[in-house]
């Protein structure tokens, strides 16, 4: 991983894996922040196995998380040892040297800001029941909220820069902007200035320049959204 990857992890929770293990019957999990928000860092793994599967695909830029990252879908392998893996043959090798027999990854995106993926493992086969998907998705959303806020300093009480002098209606294009968001993404005022500054921090902008982006709906954050 990169040099600088335990400082950041240090600030996050490690303990976001333990709620997967304890709703899921799995065997392993772990967790990776990536995409623009900071340094490519594992925020957690549960075990061995699971921080050596997410390292071997940062290694070898190949498998499974980078799949789930560009399709923003999960991607689920209920029997990962068997079948030909045609996009990433070096990783699936690796993976029969680990006790691993299933594997689940999901992305961690809110709207169009991707934060990272939860890898999920078992040393059995088998797929996740629909009511265990379905925990999983939910289980997703809680840890990107949580690593988002976490990863995210907000400098002023509202979460806004303040507008500059001359430019009274730039206030009023994030508010604007920030009930747009709210319907897009289905969440809070809060968060949905969240998900902005996030956007913002991510791609070396301005919150002023995302919301007037959001206004002309050159960017969109309904989940799948660009």
């Amino acid at each position: 991983m990169v040099d600088d990857s335990d400082s950041l992890a240090d600030g996050l929770d490690a303990g976001l894996c333990a709620g997967f293990l304890e709703s899921l019957p799995i065997s392993g999990a772990a967790i990776s922040v990536f995409s623009g928000l900071a340094p490519e860092t594992m925020v957690c793994a549960s075990d061995a196995v699971s921080a050596r599967i997410d390292e071997l695909q940062y290694d070898l830029g190949e498998g499974p998380r980078w799949e789930a990252l560009q399709t923003r879908r999960p991607v689920l392998l209920p029997d990962v040892r068997n079948g030909s893996h045609a996009a990433w043959p070096v990783f699936a090798k690796s993976l029969l040297e680990l006790d691993v027999s299933a594997l689940f990854v999901f992305p961690l995106a809110l709207g169009a800001l991707d934060v990272g993926v939860a890898e999920l493992y078992s040393s059995v086969s088998g797929p996740l029941s629909p009511a265990e998907h379905s925990k999983a998705l939910q289980l997703a959303d809680v840890v990107t909220w949580h690593l988002l806020r976490q990863l995210l300093t907000l400098p002023t009480g509202d979460g806004t820069d303040p507008p500059p002098d001359g430019s009274p209606l730039s206030r009023r294009e994030i508010h604007q902007a920030t009930g747009m968001v709210l319907a897009q993404a289905g969440t809070s005022a809060r968060d949905a200035l969240l998900l902005m500054r996030a956007h913002a921090f991510a791609h070396g902008r301005t919150v002023r320049e995302v919301a007037r982006d959001v206004v002309s709906r050159s960017v969109d954050f309904t989940p799948g959204g660009g």
